[in-house]
């Protein structure tokens, strides 16, 4: 289970990213943002992201006993959604040792 939910999550990522730096190189997100706040369904989509952002970082407040690590995937997390959001789980997924289950990902780190 945990090699396919890794290749799942490295698929996400990939494709994540190639969209947003393909979309990047065809359009100006700052140049566009006047215009695209009009649209009621950005505006959803936004709050629908920040969200989950927050539901996400829930986990991550739980999890991380850092206060560094935790403002940095804050950061990350705001910045650049998806990407670091499959990130983040990629990295706890890659951190599982051999015959450690899933439920693993989910407890807090000491």
């Amino acid at each position: 289970m945990k090699n396919f939910l890794i290749l799942i999550f490295t698929a996400v990522f990939v494709w994540v990213t190639y969209v947003v730096i393909d979309t990047s190189f065809q359009s100006n997100l700052f140049k566009e943002w006047n215009y695209l706040k009009t649209i009621p369904w950005m505006q959803a989509t936004l709050w629908d992201f920040y969200a989950n952002i927050f539901v996400l970082l829930i986990w991550v407040y739980y999890k991380e006993s850092s206060i560094a690590v935790k403002g940095l995937w804050t950061v990350l997390f705001i910045t650049l959604g998806s990407i670091a959001v499959t990130g983040y789980v990629l990295i706890q997924l890659f951190k599982l040792k051999p015959g450690e289950g899933l439920e693993k990902v989910f407890q807090k780190n000491a």
